[in-house]
């Protein structure tokens, strides 16, 4: 297959993808209203350790992550504004999957692992909270509901990109820390998937 082609297949998914992820934002609005307020976020490709922002829609830094340059461990703390550390992200290899653990500062803790990545739309429970993922996980389109099934959170994108910028649209301000732990470990898990299936195409058009 020539590079031609496989970039009009990768057209292809990604229009697939956000057209899922339209209809899911759409439902969203449509179920739950407006939220509160919005976060954003970007995901930018190719860096593991680099510094994540959420910023408000003033574009001020209201939390970033500070990461080990030990890839295997996978340990990213997030930081407030004022420099106060508010979750601690691990992820650990458990069986044949990784586990990717988050602590909050207040003791809470829960995991979410790398079997979310299967189906595009899809349903994922956060294990120790009793909230549920529904969307599509791969393009971070997606709505956080509580064990009650009330809207949390919902992520949403306009486009697939290099740098992509990413709305949090807050339902519940009482839980703004946990949504924005549980959005940057999902970025995590995604550039680490994205690294591996780099590293492996080079590795076979090396061969």
């Amino acid at each position: 297959m020539g590079l031609f082609d496989k970039l009009l297949k990768l057209g292809e998914a990604v229009e697939g993808i956000n057209e899922v992820a339209e209809d899911i934002s759409r439902e969203t609005v449509e179920d739950y209203g407006e939220p509160v307020y919005c976060l954003y976020t970007a995901l930018e490709l190719g860096d593991l350790h680099r510094r994540i922002d959420i910023t408000d829609d003033q574009n001020n830094v209201k939390y970033f992550t500070k990461s080990s340059i030990i890839a295997i461990t996978g340990k990213t703390d997030i930081m407030d504004a004022e420099g106060n550390v508010i979750a601690h992200l691990e992820k650990r290899p458990v069986s044949l999957h990784e586990k990717h653990f988050i602590t909050m500062a207040d003791g809470r803790q829960f995991t979410l692992s790398n079997e979310i990545f299967h189906v595009v739309k899809d349903i994922t429970n956060i294990e120790g909270l009793g909230w549920q993922l529904q969307g599509n996980i791969i393009g971070l389109h997606f709505n956080l509901l509580d064990e009650n099934s009330e809207p949390v959170a919902a992520v949403v994108k306009k486009a697939v990109s290099i740098h992509d910028k990413y709305q949090i649209g807050i339902y519940k301000p009482e839980h703004e820390q946990v949504v924005v732990a549980i959005v940057i470990q999902l970025e995590k898990m995604l550039e680490a998937r994205r690294e591996n299936e780099s590293s492996s195409e080079l590795s076979f058009t090396s061969n």
